[in-house]
Order: structure tokens, then sequence, then C-alpha cells
């Protein structure tokens, strides 16, 4: 099958079944500082999966765009990508496991056709210190379904989902489940013993692939480390739609999907080589290029920071993989111009980066200072017959990677997501600063992005000059008075139609479906503002006197017409 056709049969199979298709939220997620893109389907979904009543009802299906990024240089396997498709069909507090289970079993093996002997299951093991139990009601309904006993095997951490990963991990706040995923078995692979000395489904010799995981996501952490039932009981189910694609067509790699062997077959054409003779490189650009395809999409344009240094890694290190198979231009394969640009630039940066080696400068200040890829410094070298000081190089290189995670766990430090009462306080007072803001200087005024956390909040928007003095003390008198005017914050659900009419403020450049959330800070008839928004926020504004009073710390340029400013309440 092709992943237009596997998608179209998974949203049209879960519509059938009474779910509402909504759309993909964007790569870069909304008031989420705690990490960099959208990396699952739960991501977006928390406020709803915490229970409050999503606008497009409680049986929700949708296929998620999601870039990971945790380790680019992973990439070159048979089955991992950085951008990928996440299907997710979702319950919110209405179906179970008694239903979740077996359409997950009827879409796979009679939509699709999978063969169910090749069908192996997890369940979770249950943990007593936590007094979560094994999951033997999954395990019951797989059985019943005709998947036989000695294909479902109990893991611990490894059938527990949440976004921080294990129970221990998680942090106070967080929802999260034990999960039932399925694999499927590639009988022509032979286990590698180098994996362990037997093979199982979680084993990464590339016997067993995982297709699925259902997340029966019923639990909450809690501050002294234990675990409370959620006030509703959730379905979280997620499933890679590259790899079922590539399971329909009874292959393990991914990449002779269409989703990325035109971009393969291009490649073969221009260098005259084959995909099966060196597959890495091949799979390297395919990947590398289709995800700065989407992220640009989305807004991201290469840079040296954030979220634009992984689209420039991404486009640097395809360029690197071209050149290894004789591609001359990433341009055959694809007609980003902006890829165009990022390698244009990158080929000046390789040929001055020649000349520095040439004089012998260090492959670290090389790669730091210069953007010049280690492993072409390294191949030279050997070329030339120059000796790398190997052991002195990756401690360099391990001091720059921690002084930049450092950096990184530092500025994303206690992210909305938490939903602490500090955030929640300061998500509000955000909405009243956003119209302060265009109450004194102009309703042209939006906003260009945010972050906050526990201990602050930032803002970007449009404006073409500097804030003055007296303009900053009166928005923040503005935002004091309303706090102590105790305006009701009020969530309404509406039509996107009804939404727009109201002149809501949304964020810039993204979809909405077709019902939509929005919060006003007081009645909706005559509120002081009106914002597209997913939560959460405080039930009035006096609750962020709580906290403090809302002080402007800082008014500054982010980059051209782009102003940002970051405020407390203290």
């Amino acid at each position: 099958m092709r992943v237009d056709e596997v998608r179209s049969k998974y949203i049209e199979f879960f519509k059938a079944r009474g779910h509402t298709e909504i759309p993909s939220a964007p790569l870069v997620p909304e008031n989420d500082p705690t990490t960099l893109f959208t990396s699952s389907g739960m991501q977006p979904l928390v406020p709803y999966l915490l229970g409050q009543s999503h606008p497009s009802g409680k049986r929700i299906v949708d296929s998620q765009k999601a870039v990971r990024t945790g380790d680019i240089e992973e990439i070159g396997d048979n089955r991992h990508l950085t951008f990928f498709e996440m299907l997710g069909n979702w319950s919110l507090g209405d179906y179970f496991k008694q239903e979740q289970i077996p359409w997950v079993h009827e879409f796979f093996t009679k939509e699709l056709g999978i063969p169910q002997e090749k069908l192996w299951v997890t369940c979770y093991e249950g943990d007593e210190s936590l007094g979560i139990p094994r999951d033997e009601e999954s395990a019951t309904l797989w059985k019943g379904l005709g998947i036989p006993e000695e294909h479902i095997k109990f893991y611990k951490d490894k059938n527990w989902w949440s976004r921080a990963g294990a129970p221990a991990q998680m942090p106070v706040g967080e929802p999260g489940g034990p999960d039932s995923e399925v694999f499927y078995e590639f009988t022509h692979i032979e286990h590698d013993t180098k994996f362990g000395p037997e093979c199982h489904p979680n084993c990464d010799c590339g016997h067993f692939v995982e297709i699925g995981n259902s997340v029966f996501m019923e639990y909450i952490k809690q501050a002294d480390g234990s675990f409370a039932k959620l006030s509703q009981r959730n379905v979280d189910f997620g499933g890679g739609l590259e790899r079922i694609t590539a399971v329909t067509l009874n292959t393990d790699d991914v990449y002779v999907t269409d989703a990325f062997w035109p971009r393969i077959e291009k490649m073969q054409t221009a260098t005259g080589k084959k995909y099966a003779d060196d597959t890495k490189p091949f799979r390297i650009v395919a990947d590398h290029t289709r995800a700065a395809e989407q992220l640009i999409a989305d807004g991201v344009m290469p840079s040296n920071v954030e979220r634009g240094y992984v689209v420039r890694r991404l486009i640097r290190r395809a360029v690197r993989y071209a050149d290894m198979l004789g591609l001359k231009s990433l341009s055959e394969i694809t007609d980003d111009q902006e890829i165009a640009k990022e390698e244009a630039r990158f080929r000046e940066t390789l040929a001055r980066g020649m000349k520095e080696f040439e004089k012998g400068t260090d492959p670290f200040v090389l790669f730091t200072s210069y953007g010049f890829p280690i492993e072409l410094a390294r191949e030279l070298a050997q070329e030339k017959g120059i000796a790398i000081d190997e052991a002195k190089f990756k401690e360099a290189m391990q001091q720059h990677s921690n002084l930049s995670r450092a950096g990184s766990e530092q500025k994303f430090k206690g992210g909305l997501a938490d939903t602490a009462e500090k955030t929640v306080r300061l998500h509000t007072a955000h909405h009243l600063l956003l119209k302060a803001l265009q109450t004194v200087l102009g309703p042209e005024v939006h906003q260009r992005g945010s972050n906050i956390t526990q201990e602050r909040l930032r803002i970007d928007f449009n404006y073409p000059q500097k804030v003055t003095k007296e303009q900053l003390e009166e928005i923040e008198k503005i935002v004091n008075e309303k706090i102590k005017e105790d305006l009701p914050v009020v969530r309404t659900e509406m039509s996107l139609e009804e939404a727009e009419k109201l002149h809501a403020e949304h964020e810039f450049g993204a979809k909405y479906p077709e019902r939509v959330s929005v919060y006003s800070v007081g009645p909706l008839d005559h509120a002081f503002s009106i914002e597209f928004c997913g939560g959460p926020h405080v039930k009035h504004t006096a609750e962020l006197s709580q906290s403090g009073i809302f002080k402007i710390q800082k008014e500054e340029a982010s980059s051209a017409g782009i102003r940002r400013i970051k405020a407390v309440l203290e």
C-alpha cells in the first residue's frame, strides 16, 4: 500500500466508529517550552487527557506530524526517522480496553490484511511498589481474538507510556498509564545474538518491529511519587504511518515505501549508484531533506539557534552524504528554495573550512567555528596521513555538548505542560498582556511566539520600534487593573466560524478544526480579551495576585520587526 492509502483507511475506519477527525497540530508546539518540536501524538492533547473537554468530542482520530531529534546521528538504519506521521485514535473518558483492542486487531488484520500469525503483543507487567496491577485484562482480550499465548509477553517500564518515559522519570502532574504494543514478526530475518541470547518483541535485532501502541491512560503522578487515578480513563493509540506501510509490503525497510522511494530513485538516476549497494547515505539524504521540508513548511528556517539549528544541521548533513553518493546538488531531489539557499551557504563554509584545514586548524575548531563536518576532517586527515587526536576531540565535543544541553535545560525549565499553579497563572497573565499591548500599541499587534515557565512569561510580538518606558508602564497598569477587577476566565467551545467572527486571537499560520476552544477574560459578550487556546487557566483573574504584582522585567528586539517582553508575577 501507499502511505496515503494506509492513512486514509485508518482515518475512515475510526470515523465509522464514531470518531471525529482533527487536523495535525503544527510541528512547533504552542505554549510548550519544554520541547523544541511536537514529537508525539499525545503532546498537543494533554489538557484533554487531564479532563478538559475537547471541542470535537470524546472520540477523535488524527495523523499527527512529528519530529524527533534525540540523536540525528542514528538515522540511517531501516526504521528510524527524523520526521514521521503518527496515526492516533483517542478516547477521552469514553471507551477503554474492551473496544480498543478488538478495533486495533481488526484494523491490522482485516483492513490492512496483515497475517495474524505475524503479530505479537506486549502488556504491562505491573508494579507492586506503585500499586499498579499486571494487565491481565489486555492479555485476555488478545487471546480471545486468536493471538496465541506464546505471542503475548509482559514487560515493566517498556509497557508504560508517558511523555517523560517510565514512572520514575515522570514529573508531578504528568498523565500516563500501561500500554499494549503490537509487533510484526519478520520471519525471514534471523536473530542476531549480539543483541542477546534470545529474541523477543523488544529485541533490537530487527526480527520484530513495533507497529502500534494502545496506551490506557488512567494515572497521574502525585507530589509524593505515588500514582492516583485520573478523573477519566483515556485511550491513546499511536502507530507510525511509515512503518505500518512498510509492513503491508512485508518489508522491514521504511525507505522502500512511497514516502521515500521517489527521492531514492532520483538519487539512483542522478548518481548511477544503487540503493541496495550502500543504503545508509541514500537513507540519510532522503530522511533529512524530507524532514527539513516539513519543518520549513511550518515556519522553521535554518539558523544557528534552537529549532533553526536543527534544520541547518539536517540540510548540512544531507549535503555531506549527497557528496558521498556523487549527487551534485540537493536540488536534484527537492525543489525547496530554503534548502537550496542553505546548501549554497554550506558549500561556501566547506570551501573556507578546506582552507583552514590545509593550514592545520584543529578539527574541533573547524567543527565549532566553521560548521565543518568532523567526518570530513577525519577522512581528509587520513588521506594526507595527518593524525587526529581522537581522545582530545571527543573530550572537547563532550564539553561542548554538556554546555549546550545545560543551556537548553535552563532555557526550557518548567514548561506550561506541567500545569503547575504558577505556570497557569502566568499563562492567564500572558493573555492579559497581549490585550494590553494591543490597547496601548495598536490592534495590529499580534503574538509571534511565547515561552511560559514557572518563573516568568515571555511574549514575542510584531512591532516596528522599541516600546517606550511610558508605554510599558501603561501596559503594566492595564494588566494589574484587570487582575484587581477579578474578571472570570471563561472557556467556551464554538465553531471556528463563530470564533473568527468574534475576532478571537489565534496562532499565526495555524490550522484549526471545525470546533475550537476559546478563552475569554470576562464574559464572552463583553470580554476584555478572547483567544483560541487549549488552556489551562485560572478561574478568576484575582488568583494571579496570589503570586504577586505583574511586572515587566525587560523589553528588547527579538528579530527584525519583532519585539520581546519578559514579565513576572512577584
